[in-house]
């Protein structure tokens, strides 16, 4: 019995963001991508999907090995059929070749990387997304105005441009045809202007690949590049990003969910209102030149973060206004 309860909350949870966030209505062709590990989740989403009256279809793929990595092509295919997909997988479909077509046909998609059972019951997916809307589209806009990055935190500085670049809303509301993000979301970013980036990272939130850091982890940059990094998961980051392209920085974004918790799975890590993320690999499916096949995220939590020498946040509390 408990256990049917249990399913009936998750498809409850999943009729409300189908509903509210990507707007399924009765006869679209709504699409399920999942991999083996998250199964039993999109299981609960799909069937949602049925009760909302869409023609709801559940996809399970072997699971990726990174993130950023493609799914098979008769998955992609599938994606770009459909009016409505969402992905629930271990590692993220965000940055794929397989979403940006999919989007470029039309399909409204959420993409879920990591999602957990907690996930779908607290944290960032309770949050008022009208208000998680206003505020992203208010950062992004800040950043596709912007030139210059300037990130500081215990002394360590990373500097870099975004001149010329388009910021990314990711608003946890995708309506209309062609729109995408992630859910739960919250988070405003760019794609760096490649080869730009010099200094030092202090990362002590935690890593997509590696999960809620113990010890921070110091990265050195140059000229775009990841040339070094120390601490106790130093050598698991630099094996997940390989020794080519995955080591070239690809976004700076901006956390803005105020419900948002750091729990180690950088879905919702990332979207911690007062904290920042950076990640390596590819930026080509949002405005960059890198496609790495790798795309990994770390979160700082409490930074000081200048644009064009404008303070925008400090000790992680916005100074916008």
């Amino acid at each position: 019995m408990e256990m049917i309860d249990k399913v009936e909350q998750l498809i409850t949870v999943s009729e409300k963001f189908l509903t509210d966030c990507l707007g399924v209505k009765p006869g679209e062709n709504f699409l399920v991508v999942a991999d083996e590990i998250k199964q039993e989740l999109a299981e609960a989403v799909c069937l949602a999907g049925k009760r909302l009256g869409a023609e709801a279809m559940l996809i399970v793929m072997g699971a990726r090995e990174k993130p950023g990595q493609e799914p098979p092509a008769p998955v992609a295919a599938a994606m770009a059929s459909a009016q409505v997909v969402v992905a629930i997988t271990q590692q993220s479909l965000t940055h794929t070749q397989a979403r940006k077509q999919a989007a470029a046909a039309g399909a409204r998609i959420a993409t879920m990387p990591g999602i957990t059972r907690d996930m779908f019951l607290a944290g960032a997916i309770t949050a008022d997304y009208t208000q998680v809307k206003e505020l992203t589209e208010k950062v992004t806009a800040l950043l596709t105005k912007g030139r210059e990055v300037r990130i500081e935190k215990q002394g360590y500085v990373l500097q870099f441009s975004i001149a010329d670049r388009q910021g990314i809303a990711s608003t946890g509301v995708y309506t209309k045809p062609g729109e995408s993000g992630n859910l739960p979301s919250g988070e405003a970013y760019i794609a760096p202007l490649e080869g730009t980036a010099n200094g030092q990272i202090l990362i002590d939130g935690s890593f997509a690949g590696i999960g809620k850091l113990a010890s921070p982890l110091l990265l050195t940059v140059e000229k775009g590049r990841l040339t070094r990094a120390e601490g106790p998961d130093a050598e698991a980051l630099l094996s997940k990003l390989g020794d080519k392209d995955g080591r070239l920085l690809g976004e700076f974004g901006i956390g803005t969910n105020d419900k948002a918790r750091i729990t180690g799975i950088i879905l919702e890590d990332e979207k911690v209102c007062g904290t920042i993320h950076v990640a390596f690999g590819s930026n080509d499916t949002f405005g960059g030149t890198i496609s790495a096949g790798v795309h990994l995220d770390g979160v700082v939590t409490q930074p000081n973060v200048w644009l064009d020498g404008k303070a925008m946040m400090v000790a992680g509390k916005s100074v916008l206004d």
